[in-house]
C-alpha cells in the first residue's frame, strides 16, 4: 500500500494540489507593494513632455515605440494581480477622461511607496487607508479653489488652442503648435449646435510619406481606396449607400433551370441583365451620382454604372459605412432598391487624390452641416504616425471634457505642490494616527514635479524646494516647473498658458487612491491551481486511491 502524505492544516488543506497562499504583512502586503512600485517606476520615466519612450514587442511580435501609458499597459499584458488593479484604475481614467492614465499609475505607486514606510513604523493598513481617504476628501475640497482658467465659449478656436496645447505637448514636445492647430480646427468645425460632442466623429487617416507638416484636416471622410469604375470625380453629389454587394441578386435557395436551346440561354441571361440595368437606371434617375457598396461590385453592375456615369466606391468595413452615412446624412440600405430622396446623402465633392504613392477617395463637405472631420497624418514611419495619433487622441478627449466642464488647473506640477502644501497644513490639525498617512499623501504628490524635472535632466529635489518656497505666498499658487530652462527654475503657468484639465486631476486622484487603498487592504493572496496548468509530479509508487 502506497504512503499517503497528509496536507498541512489550514486553508491549503481545502485547495487542490499546486495552490499557493501568501498571508501577513511580509508575504502579502509588502509583496504587492513591491510589484506596484516597480511598475510605477517604469511608467514614471515616461511622464511629461521629456518622458522617455518605451519599446514594446507584444505577444504577436508587433513593435510599439511610445511614451503613452495607456498603450504601454495595454500591450504589456500585466499578470501580477496587484499591478493589475492599478492598470484597471488607469483604464477607468481612460474611459472617463481619455487622458491622465500615467497620472493614476505614478500617484498610486507613490502612495504605496509611502505606505510601506508607515507599515514598517507599525501603523496598520486600515489606519493608512483611512488617512489616504481623508486626504483625498480634503484634496477634492481644495481642488475647485485652485482653478486658474475657464473656457465659456468652446466654439472659439483661439480659446480652445490655449488649453489643448498642454495635452499635446506632453506627448509631442516641439510639434504641439502645429498639431494643436489641426485638432482645434477639426473639433470646433464639427461641434453640433445641440447635443454632446462625439469623439468618434474625428477620424484619423495615416498615410506614409512626406513629413508631419504636410498633414491636413479634411471636412468629411478619407479612405485609402480606389474607385471601382471609370468615374473618378463627382461634385454636389447625391450619394446612395448599400450594405450589400452591387451585383446580380443571388436567390436564397438553389434552383435548377433546364435550358433546351441556345435561344433560351440567351433570353435567360438577358433577363438578368435587363433587371440589373433597370435597377441601376432607376438609381441614376433618382439623381444619384455616387454609389457606395458594402460588398463587391460585380462586372455586369460595373458596366451599367459606367454606362450611366455613376461613381462606385467599395467599403469593406461596416463601421466605415456607418460613419460615412453619418457624414453625408444618408440611410444605409440593406438591398438594391431605388432610394427615396430622404434616404440619399449629399456631399460637396467626391474625388480621387494622390498623397505620395497612396491613392485616396475623399468625401469633402465644406458646408456648415459637416458632421465628421478627418485628420490626415503624414510621416516617415508607421510608429511615428501611431504616436502622433495618440497625441491627437488625448487632445480630442480633452476637447470632449471641456465641452462638459471648461475648468482648468495650473499645470507643470503647480497644482500638485499647492495640494501638498495645503494637505500638510491639514495633517497638523488631525489628532489621531491618520495625520501620518495624510502627510505621506502630501509627500507622494511631490513625485510629479520631481518626475518632470528628472526626465528633463534636472535635480528633482531642488525643484521641489523652489516650488514649496514659491507656494508659501498666496500669489504663488500658479508657479510650476519651467521645462525649457537649462537650470532648475520655476515659471508662472497662467502666463505660459500651461493648463491641466480639472476633470483629469479630479478623477485621477479618485482612481489612484481607490487602487492604493484596495491593494493595502489585501492581507492574503490565495492562488488556486489553474485547470490547464502543469500537474504536480507524484512520488514514485504513490496511489491516489489509497
Amino acid at each position: 500500500m502506497a504512503l499517503s502524505v497528509p496536507k498541512a492544516p489550514g486553508v491549503s488543506q481545502m485547495l487542490k494540489d499546486g495552490a499557493r497562499m501568501y498571508s501577513g504583512l511580509e508575504e502579502a502586503v509588502f509583496r504587492n507593494i513591491s510589484a506596484c512600485k516597480e511598475f510605477a517606476q517604469t511608467m514614471r520615466s515616461a511622464y511629461g513632455p521629456n518622458g522617455m519612450n518605451k519599446m514594446i514587442i507584444n505577444h504577436i511580435e508587433k513593435q510599439f515605440v511610445t511614451s503613452d501609458a495607456g498603450t504601454i499597459m495595454r500591450e504589456l499584458d500585466v499578470e501580477h494581480p496587484a499591478a493589475k488593479l492599478i492598470v484597471m484604475a488607469s483604464q477607468m481614467q481612460d474611459a472617463e477622461v481619455g487622458d491622465g492614465t500615467n497620472f493614476v499609475v505614478v500617484l498610486a505607486g507613490a502612495l504605496l511607496e509611502s505606505a510601506e514606510e508607515l507599515l514598517r513604523l507599525g501603523i496598520t493598513t486600515a489606519e493608512i487607508s483611512d488617512g489616504y481617504e481623508k486626504a483625498l476628501e480634503k484634496a477634492l475640497e481644495i481642488l475647485p479653489n485652485l482653478v486658474s482658467h475657464k473656457i465659456e465659449d468652446y466654439r472659439n478656436v483661439e480659446k480652445v488652442k490655449e488649453v489643448l496645447r498642454t495635452s499635446i505637448m506632453s506627448k509631442q514636445y516641439g510639434q504641439e503648435d502645429f498639431l494643436n492647430d489641426l485638432v482645434s480646427k477639426a473639433c470646433v468645425s464639427i461641434l453640433p449646435d445641440e447635443g454632446t460632442f462625439n469623439v468618434d466623429n474625428i477620424r484619423i487617416c495615416k498615410i506614409l510619406g512626406s513629413g508631419l507638416t504636410k498633414s491636413e484636416v479634411v471636412r468629411g471622410m478619407v479612405f485609402k481606396r480606389f474607385v471601382e469604375g471609370d468615374v473618378t470625380y463627382a461634385e454636389k453629389a447625391k450619394i446612395v449607400i448599400f450594405s450589400c454587394p452591387v451585383d446580380i441578386i443571388q436567390t436564397e435557395t438553389k434552383g435548377t433551370v433546364l435550358i433546351k436551346s441556345a435561344d433560351e440561354l440567351l433570353s435567360f441571361s438577358s433577363g438578368e441583365e435587363s433587371l440589373l440595368e433597370s435597377q441601376i437606371k432607376a438609381i441614376a434617375d433618382a439623381g444619384v451620382k455616387v454609389v457606395v457598396a458594402g460588398g463587391k461590385v460585380g462586372d455586369m453592375a460595373l458596366h451599367f454604372l459606367n454606362k450611366y456615369g455613376l461613381m462606385a466606391v467599395r467599403l469593406n468595413s461596416k463601421f466605415d459605412l456607418r460613419r460615412l452615412s453619418r457624414s453625408v446624412n444618408a440611410t444605409v440600405l440593406p438591398r438594391i432598391t431605388t432610394p427615396s430622396q430622404e434616404e440619399l446623402g449629399y456631399c460637396d465633392k467626391v474625388c480621387i487624390e494622390e498623397l505620395g504613392d497612396t491613392t485616396i477617395v475623399a468625401f469633402r463637405n465644406e458646408g456648415k452641416d459637416s458632421r465628421i472631420a478627418t485628420v490626415v497624418i503624414r510621416g516617415a514611419t508607421d510608429n511615428f504616425m501611431d504616436d502622433i495619433e495618440r497625441a491627437l487622441d488625448d487632445a480630442i478627449n480633452n476637447f470632449k471634457c471641456l465641452t462638459r466642464d471648461g475648468r482648468y488647473l495650473p499645470g507643470a506640477g503647480a497644482t500638485e505642490i499647492e495640494l501638498a502644501t495645503q494637505l500638510s497644513a491639514y495633517a497638523d490639525t488631525l489628532p489621531g494616527l491618520d495625520q501620518y498617512a495624510v502627510r505621506k499623501f502630501a509627500n507622494a504628490l511631490e513625485v510629479f514635479p520631481k518626475a518632470l524635472a528628472e526626465n528633463s535632466g534636472i535635480n528633482g529635489t531642488e525643484i521641489v524646494n523652489q516650488l514649496y518656497l514659491a507656494h508659501n505666498n498666496e500669489a504663488g499658487k500658479t508657479i510650476g516647473f519651467d521645462i525649457e530652462a537649462e537650470k532648475a527654475s520655476t515659471i508662472d503657468t497662467t502666463k505660459a498658458k500651461l493648463f491641466d484639465l480639472y476633470q483629469s486631476k479630479f478623477w485621477g486622484l479618485k482612481y489612484a487612491v481607490g487602487a492604493a487603498a484596495t491593494i493595502l487592504k489585501v492581507d492574503q493572496i490565495i492562488m488556486a491551481k489553474r485547470a490547464g496548468g502543469p500537474k504536480v509530479r507524484q512520488a514514485a509508487g504513490s496511489d491516489d486511491e489509497s
